[in-house]
């Protein structure tokens, strides 16, 4: 007890000197200070006055700007945060849910009109998913049962299978956690996420753990962002472990209101989980975060409301997915696009775009500006799959090739989307093509309630020994060349 009461001193005063930026100048501008009184108390003054600067040897002067240059490095550094690795939920097959099964297990639906029926079959057959995909038990009962045991069910599958692989590629015990951040958007149960993993991993006592719900399905970089500042603050070779998941069972909205019963076809099991350190000597390390923005649309009610949590008239729960979501994606993505832009790309595009912007204004309001090429600054982008109008929209956005968007279409098709964790899938598919390579850098874009657009870009730093991930026994079927659109 004493030791480990001595240690979080320690940490402390590591925190306080070393880490907390404004502390570390107080204390250098208080020793030079008192340095300079102490020649003065001791008679140099005479001596410093009469200094001859023309006398002072070359190394004198090497010394003192060495002296200013590591002042100003300490002054100005943030700790890098790398990926070490990642595991994506794999389900078994048991719960497979084919297209056909899908629509015929909702036209068996008690509370569904016909009409009701026939959209929902119609969106299937257009929602861009294939026969892979998964969905928990409770969709496959007579009438379908969800309730709180069903829902908890599915998260402890989905998290625990999703740590346990995780934990095993990466030969990181459990007691060196240090940070944990779980986010789940629509299930909050009590208690949280958080402390299901830490009781089932006993994971230390003093570790900072938080659970995110309501943030839509770009919580997954939200909860790197944080924990990115977290790992930021505190000393070298800490860890931090991010667990991005949506529970589905109790989505099932059993309503007339057609758009939201889009999330029933949408959305699939799946889960993430993602360990980050900010250790430089960690050789486990494969992708450094380059950038991390978020931007959050507020200036309009639609944008607000497209994506909502809400009830019908008649008492119903269920999630509402407006039909101005995809023009809303398009403004969020500008919002984003427009402040990754200067952090990323090349000179040229951002000279090509300022020439663009000052004809547009001097000559015609008609001369369209240049869009910049951003396959200049990246290889690789994950593009959250909310279906296909919406990678649609960034596909044509952003003027990306169809090899591009591959990733996305293939997870979309494969997996669903999978909400926060759909981005990591994606991921994981460009792993298993073989086509990451060291220094390469990936772009990930996620959309989310609000609304989100977060962005991300990570560089490779360490390719994959081997792709043993969720596309281990299938990445040979795919790129599929008709997947329904």
């Amino acid at each position: 007890m004493i030791f480990s009461s001595n240690l979080r001193h320690v940490r402390s005063l590591y925190q306080l000197v070393v880490v907390n930026k404004t502390l570390l100048v107080i204390a250098v501008s208080l020793i030079i200070t008192g340095i300079f009184f102490g020649a003065l108390h001791l008679g140099f003054s005479q001596h410093i006055a009469h200094v001859d600067l023309h006398a002072l040897q070359p190394i004198h002067w090497f010394l003192a700007l060495a002296a200013a240059l590591t002042y100003y490095y300490l002054l100005n550094h943030s700790h890098n945060v790398y990926l070490v690795d990642y595991a994506c939920f794999k389900p078994n097959f048991l719960y497979r849910s084919p297209r056909s099964t899908f629509n015929e297990h909702m036209h068996s639906m008690p509370f569904l009109e016909d009409r009701t029926k026939h959209f929902i079959t119609r969106v299937a057959e257009h929602s861009g998913l294939g026969d892979e995909t998964c969905l928990p038990h409770a969709f496959s009962y007579m009438p379908p049962i969800y309730n709180l045991r069903e829902a908890r069910s599915e998260a402890e599958l989905v998290v625990f299978s999703t740590i346990d692989d995780l934990f095993s590629k990466s030969s990181i015990k459990p007691s060196a956690i240090d940070i944990l951040i779980v986010n789940c958007s629509a299930f909050a149960p009590t208690p949280s996420f958080s402390d299901m993993i830490i009781n089932r991993y006993k994971l230390r006592s003093d570790i900072y753990s938080l659970h995110l719900s309501g943030m839509g399905c770009s919580a997954g970089l939200i909860s790197v962002g944080l924990a990115k500042n977290l790992l930021q603050s505190t000393p070298h070779g800490r860890y931090a472990l991010v667990v991005s998941t949506e529970t589905i069972s109790n989505l099932m909205y059993k309503g007339k209101k057609r758009e939201m019963h889009l999330p029933s076809v949408l959305f699939r099991m799946g889960g993430a989980a993602v360990l980050l350190s900010n250790s430089r000597n960690n050789k486990q390390a494969r992708y450094r975060l380059s950038h991390l923005t978020r931007m959050i649309t507020t200036s309009s009610e639609s944008a607000h409301n497209c994506v909502k949590l809400d009830e019908d008239e008649e008492g119903n729960m269920g999630a509402i997915l407006s039909k101005d979501i995809i023009a809303v994606s398009g403004e969020a993505l500008k919002t984003g696009i427009s402040s990754i832009g200067p952090l990323i790309l090349p000179a040229t595009e951002k000279l090509l775009f300022l020439l663009s912007c000052m004809a547009r204004k001097v000559l015609n309001d008609r001369i369209k500006l240049y869009v910049p090429n951003f396959c200049t600054a990246v290889e690789h982008f994950c593009i959250h799959p909310g279906g296909p109008a919406v990678i649609d929209a960034v596909q044509n956005n952003l003027r990306l090739s169809d090899t591009h968007v591959e990733p996305s279409r293939m997870t979309l098709h494969r997996f669903g989307n999978t909400s926060s964790s759909s981005l990591w899938y994606e991921l994981a598919y460009v792993e298993a093509k073989g086509r990451m390579c060291k220094y390469d850098r990936v772009l990930m874009i996620a959309f989310g309630s609000g609304y989100k657009c977060n962005i991300a870009v990570w560089e490779c730093i360490q390719q994959p020994r081997f792709a043993d991930g969720p596309w281990a026994k299938c990445i040979h079927q795919y790129p599929k060349n008709h997947c329904p659109n």
